[in-house]
Order: C-alpha cells, then sequence, then structure tokens
C-alpha cells in the first residue's frame, strides 16, 4: 500500500486549476503532519494555507519552476495551482527544525495523493512571498508545497549512464529517472 502511494506521489507541475480545493481539506493535510516524528519533538514548523484563487496567482508570482526544463517557465493559466501549503519555522520555538520539513511535507503530499490530488516541493521563491502571506519576523519560509488535480503524466525511470535529471519527451510525458536498487545498497552484511 505505501509503495502504492510512494509511485502515485510525483513532483507534479500542471493542475487542473479550475478544480479548487477547500480549507478543510488543506487543514486535513496539515494535520498529519501532528503524528509526524520531530527533532527533539520541538514541532518548530507550521503552516499557511492559501486556496482563494487571488492570493494563490499572488503566491504563484514569486515561485520559480523545474529548474532542468530550461524552456519551460512554468505552469500556464489555467494549469497553475489550486492551492498552496506554504511551511514555515517559527524560530521562537527554535531556529533549527532538522529534516522536519522533508518528513512533514511527504507526508502532506502521501496525503494529497489519498485525496487524488498531486504536489510539488519548492524552495525557489522570491523574498516577497513572506510578505504575500503576512508572517510575523520571527516566521521564515522554509518551502511552499503546490497542490492540485494532476494535468500530466510523470513516469519513472531508471537512471542511464549517470543522468539524473528529470525530462519532458516529445508527448509532454515527464520522466523522472531514479536510481535502481542495486546502486542504492552499498553493501549487505
Amino acid at each position: 500500500m505505501i509503495k502504492e502511494l510512494l509511485l502515485k506521489n510525483r513532483s507534479y507541475r500542471r493542475f487542473y486549476q479550475e478544480n479548487r480545493i477547500s480549507t478543510d481539506d488543506l487543514k486535513s493535510l496539515v494535520e498529519l503532519t501532528r503524528y509526524c516524528a520531530s527533532g527533539r519533538n520541538a514541532q518548530t514548523l507550521k503552516y499557511v494555507l492559501i486556496s482563494e484563487e487571488d492570493k494563490c496567482e499572488e503566491v504563484f508570482k514569486t515561485l520559480s519552476w523545474a529548474g532542468y526544463l530550461s524552456d519551460w517557465t512554468g505552469p500556464k493559466e489555467g494549469e497553475r495551482p489550486a492551492a498552496y501549503i506554504i511551511q514555515v519555522n517559527d524560530e521562537k520555538l527554535g531556529k533549527n527544525f532538522f529534516c522536519d520539513d522533508g518528513i512533514t511535507a511527504q507526508s502532506i503530499l502521501l496525503g494529497a495523493v489519498e485525496k487524488d490530488l498531486g504536489g510539488c516541493i519548492l524552495r525557489a521563491f522570491t523574498k516577497d512571498l513572506a510578505k504575500i502571506i503576512e508572517v510575523p519576523d520571527e516566521m521564515r519560509v522554509v518551502q511552499v508545497i503546490a497542490l492540485g488535480k494532476p494535468k500530466e503524466e510523470v513516469v519513472i525511470d531508471d537512471i542511464k549512464d549517470g543522468d539524473f535529471k528529470y525530462w519532458r519527451d516529445d508527448k509532454d510525458v515527464h520522466h523522472v529517472p531514479k536510481r535502481t536498487i542495486d546502486e542504492l545498497i552499498i553493501k549487505e552484511q
């Protein structure tokens, strides 16, 4: 079951923008983070939920998409995310969130897959984002999780000739090369 969720949980970058996501659905995804491991159990990460179309547009303008696809500037109108969960660190509680950001983001995305949604974690955003979402000075934006109903096909391939860069074929299918199990395990004892 978990393998099926992981296989469906790709980095989607194009969505059916008109399929809006409710605040309640976003809250249910963030609720999953309550049950995640947390370094020192400090739970310093907090979340800003964005689902209103106008606010989504403002957030979208601060993001950079798919660095390996140099000829693609990001999702066009009609393919943009329907919502965002923006992860921030409450530095009053601690400046070091260890690996909690990845654990909680993955949990959110797996929950999204269960709801027939998809997402993409973005760390490429402008400083304007913190102003747009109006977080206090002690809150630092860590990453953005873009969400929506996926409008693209993403497939996993084995890495060939050491090339791990994702790419799109002539049918606009997004290919993501992954290392084989034999490459991941360096020793069996």
